[in-house]
């Protein structure tokens, strides 16, 4: 067999190499490499709708696609407006909120974001961390306007943390929010969401201020006499009619329509019954008098100082994860629909923006939010000026409108919230979770019964804490596998895996399946020492061979540091003692360079035992024998 030669890496400069790290750490999409041999003029350009998406669009825009747009953005207005204001009660805050909430952010992203499906506004899971970690210090009956102040404050912090984590390109660490934690966590929120909804569905006016489910349960049956069943029929009526709107759009997609306009005709239905039953007077609570007009200005009531930052600036960054992640998940889930691309920076940035101008002009923390964008890309969306016009349909709205509401029932915004969080319990992902990953499901489950019986923020830090704690195992305790031969092959695998693959006599082959560090290199040590006894043994009781070489196949060893060198050189003493040669296969550059570094007397990385292939160096090392050992 031909062995080919293992040659040393290239030279590279510690500046260049400082470069090439910072570059794939925190620009492995190269966004400048658009800019490359492009005449001043084009890069400007490019600039600008890099920076604008809305740029990159706008002038080949056509009517065909406006009138596409429009009929999803008056669609998607129709779901907004209710859903706007339920979820702004859901948040502790006054119900037009959530309509100003809607009506700025949309035109916002519409201009710094890049998806064509995204519907942007308030989302259950946001409001409901918002509320109940707020109202943990301040009560929105007692105090309602510091109560709106501490939600607007942390509203600029989730969006000051979301844009901030988009410049500095480290969108990576939403990943630690892992698929298992948001399915539990998404799963126990929906759960919660729907139990606090009894207060409007039952019509109880005495309620807990607590979030889990022993409290919320232990409030309902203790309240029994508040009870009201004129309230109870009309939410169990509104909410078995939302709720089949709701299986017939997920049974027959193209009647999307069907779903999407059913929360307002309930709300134009059930303000029309109690208007002419005057059921306001029988037991039936309602929204009470709207505010008329757009927005106000909200800056002078951010909240930068006092008792209360601490608590403004963690709401704000658990609510700006939360959001983003589900506003960059919905819009890659269309994005992978339709074969277009969503850069999850730029939507950092977009949604972070978004949020920091609400801050400003009385909007609480939104994102994309996945029903509507379901609604918006069924309805057949174009572009972002769906939101624009649901946008517009907003503004219109909160002039000429907002006296409709009045008469609305609470009752009819509880049924709402609760068909629109249902589709968050996700039973299918949870049984794919159970046969593919054991470990997942569990933390699948501690995030789900987390944020059930403890509280939102507890829940989600105990999924995240145990994905952590998953991960470090994975990197202090690395996969190490002893690999053999397939007969009449070159052809070298896990010995355990393949009952075909033999162990060739005189020969260990280990195959490390990790970077070595200070966090593993011990349990390698430990390890590779089992190893070497183990099969020291099993050549002694075959009494035809003696353990010639260590062979370690290097092809996914990534990287190592100062402990990692150390290893590889304790490792050779070890051998040395035992008459056993070391031998390296496929060492990547990084690592042959820093090996090469720490081998001053050229000792352990010997060309005579560095290869490419386990085939070459078995091969070569069989011809030459033991003597070797003497070298």
């Amino acid at each position: 067999m031909e062995v080919h030669k293992v040659v040393a890496p290239p030279h590279k400069s510690t500046a260049a190499k400082l470069k090439t790290r910072l570059k794939e750490t925190f620009f492995p999409d190269d966004p400048l490499r658009q800019f490359r041999g492009q005449p001043n003029r084009t890069k400007l350009i490019r600039a600008a709708q890099y920076i604008f998406p809305i740029l990159q669009w706008c002038p080949e825009y056509s009517f065909r696609l406006l009138k596409s747009d429009v009929v999803s953005g008056l669609t998607i207005a129709s779901l907004a407006i209710p859903q706007g204001i339920s979820y702004a009660k859901l948040a502790n805050l006054p119900p037009i909120v959530g309509l100003y909430s809607s009506f700025v952010p949309p035109l916002v992203y519409a201009v710094l974001g890049s998806s064509r499906d995204l519907a942007v506004g308030p989302v259950s899971i946001a409001s409901l961390i918002l509320g109940s970690m707020l109202r943990q210090q301040v009560s929105p009956i007692d105090d309602p306007v510091l109560f709106l102040q501490l939600a607007f404050t942390s509203t600029f912090f989730a969006g000051l943390f979301q844009a901030s984590l988009g410049i500095l390109r480290l969108g990576f660490i939403i990943d630690f929010l892992s698929k298992a934690t948001l399915i539990g966590f998404m799963g126990g929120a929906a759960i919660i969401v729907s139990l606090q909804q009894l207060k409007a569905l039952l019509g109880i006016t005495h309620f807990t201020k607590q979030m889990s489910v022993v409290p919320v349960l232990s409030s309902v049956f203790h309240h029994t006499n508040e009870w009201s069943w004129q309230t109870i029929v009309m939410g169990v009526c509104f909410l078995l009619f939302l709720l089949a709107t709701r299986h017939l759009s997920m049974k027959k997609p193209k009647l999307f329509w069907v779903s999407a306009g059913a929360p307002l005709l309930s709300v134009i239905v059930s303000t029309l019954l109690v208007f002419v039953f005057r059921a306001d007077r029988h037991g039936i609570s309602v929204i009470g008098k709207l505010q008329e007009g757009l927005n106000p200005p909200s800056w002078n009531m951010l909240q930068f100082h006092g008792s209360h930052l601490g608590l403004v600036a963690k709401t704000g960054l658990i609510t700006g994860i939360v959001s983003l992640t589900e506003g960059i998940a919905v819009g890659r889930t269309f994005a992978a629909l339709k074969n277009y691309h969503v850069d999850g920076n730029k939507e950092m940035i977009a949604i972070g923006l978004m949020n920091v101008v609400g801050s400003a002009t009385s909007c609480y923390v939104t994102t994309g939010a996945f029903s509507r964008s379901a609604v918006n890309n069924n309805a057949g969306a174009k572009t972002a000026v769906s939101n624009i016009v649901m946008s517009v349909t907003v503004m219109v709205t909160l002039l000429f409108l907002m006296p409709l509401f009045e008469y609305t029932p609470n009752v009819v915004l509880g049924a709402i919230i609760v068909t629109a969080v249902i589709g968050l319990i996700d039973l299918p992902a949870a049984r794919q979770l159970w046969r593919i990953d054991k470990f997942d499901f569990l933390v699948m489950l501690c995030a789900f019964f987390g944020v059930i019986f403890l509280s939102v923020q507890n829940g989600l830090a105990i999924a995240v804490g145990l994905s952590l704690f998953k991960l470090l195992m994975q990197v202090t305790r690395p996969k190490m596998v002893i690999m053999g031969n397939f007969p009449g092959t070159d052809i070298y695998r896990d010995l355990h895996h393949y009952k075909e693959a033999q162990r060739i006599p005189g020969f260990l082959i280990l195959s490390i399946e990790s970077p070595v560090n200070f966090a593993n290199s011990n349990y390698l040590t430990e390890r590779t020492s089992r190893w070497i006894e183990e099969c020291e043994e099993e050549e002694a009781q075959e009494k035809n061979s003696n353990l010639r070489f260590l062979i370690l196949e290097m092809s996914a060893v990534s990287g190592v540091d100062t402990n990692g060198v150390t290893f590889f050189k304790e490792l050779k003493k070890t051998t040395a003692k035992k008459d056993m040669e070391l031998v390296f296969v496929n060492p990547l550059s990084e690592v042959m360079e820093k090996l090469q570094r720490a081998d001053e007397d050229k000792e352990f990385m010997r060309t005579e035992f560095l290869f490419l292939t386990v085939a070459e160096a078995v091969a070569s090392l069989s011809t030459k024998g033991p003597s070797l050992n003497n070298v």
